[in-house]
């Protein structure tokens, strides 16, 4: 049997990710070794931090050069098994990587035990619930009646952050782009309010919508958003560094000019990664569970179609083309 697969043909770095970047590739499937598992890919998980990942960034996982295969989370089917820990069938979630099937120890791959649900696990309840969760209550110590700001905020971390703010007590504002993702943070996540950098400019409605000043930013964007963010922090603000797709496609990417406002506000800002919270996934995966069962965090999923289609997906992260998780479906 042949695995078709998507290999990495290029490293971005200081330049937009590029269809070229990619190759594909057709392999026979090996036989299995013990404790062994075969999965059929069924979903693929798209987050901007792959453009780190491709480049082999300091803190983000290595090893993904040239000619290796595309790195990914994803969700699929065991349909052979070497492992008494998985039977046919099973539901499994673990780096399958961009391929039609993945063969991976027993020990490096999850039991999805909810089908209902299963690509929650790659969202909400998955590295990018954590991720929003961690960095907003840990980093961000958001206290009832502050004022956060979250950039990127239809995106599929940025907009569970926000919510996240919301039941926390927070007056929320979020920055998207584009009048559709701005009308879904403040109607349907209820963000108290919402700034189209595409038609707006940040610093102006920023002074409009956040008159009292900014206790806690959430960044997922830097650049003009970040730097127009800083002018506005209150003192003892914190701001959140969650990641920079504005600098993804720089190769020097200018650093915020008002950043000595953190001296003047004796302010904190401070970047962070998952690493470390291992720990506690599962109680902040509980929590959140809850909140989405309660309707207090509500989720959008993009789900692309197909293995051909697989690089044009992760581009459309970059362009802002998704709202919410952005995931692919195989079959």
């Amino acid at each position: 049997m042949k695995n078709r697969q998507w290999l990495i043909n290029g490293n971005p770095r200081g330049r937009a990710v590029a269809l070229s970047d990619f190759t594909h590739n057709e392999v026979d499937l090996a036989p299995l070794v013990d404790g062994a598992v075969r999965v059929r890919t069924r979903w693929l998980s798209f987050d901007p931090s792959q453009k780190g990942q491709m480049e082999n960034i300091a803190g983000y996982a290595g090893g993904n050069t040239v000619g290796d295969v595309m790195v990914a989370r994803g969700i699929g089917e065991v349909v052979e098994s070497r492992s008494d820990a998985f039977a046919v069938g099973d539901l499994v979630i673990g780096n399958l990587r961009w391929q039609e099937y993945a063969t991976l120890p027993a020990r490096e791959l999850g039991r999805v035990d909810d089908p209902d649900h299963a690509t929650d696990y790659l969202g909400v309840l998955g590295s990018t619930g954590l991720t929003a969760y961690f960095g907003l209550l840990r980093v961000g110590c958001p206290e009832a009646g502050d004022t956060v700001v979250v950039s990127g905020a239809a995106g599929a971390v940025g907009s569970v952050a926000g919510q996240i703010a919301r039941i926390a007590g927070c007056r929320v504002v979020g920055t998207a782009g584009g009048a559709e993702k701005c009308a879904w943070l403040t109607d349907e996540l209820r963000f108290d309010a919402a700034i189209d950098y595409k038609h707006e400019r940040i610093k102006t409605r920023l002074a409009e919508l956040c008159p009292n000043g900014v206790d806690v930013f959430f960044d997922n964007v830097g650049g003009e958003a970040l730097n127009d963010t800083l002018a506005r922090i209150n003192t003892g603000a914190r701001v959140v560094i969650c990641g920079g797709i504005a600098r993804y496609e720089e190769a020097k990417p200018a650093g915020p000019a008002n950043y000595f406002n953190i001296v003047f506000r004796q302010a904190r800002m401070e970047g962070f990664l998952l690493n470390g919270y291992e720990r506690e996934y599962e109680a902040a995966r509980a929590r959140l569970r809850t909140w989405l069962d309660q309707g207090e965090i509500r989720c959008r999923e993009d789900i692309q179609q197909g293995f051909d289609n697989i690089p044009e997906t992760l581009l459309r992260l970059f362009r802002g083309a998704n709202v919410g998780k952005q995931l692919l479906a195989l079959w």
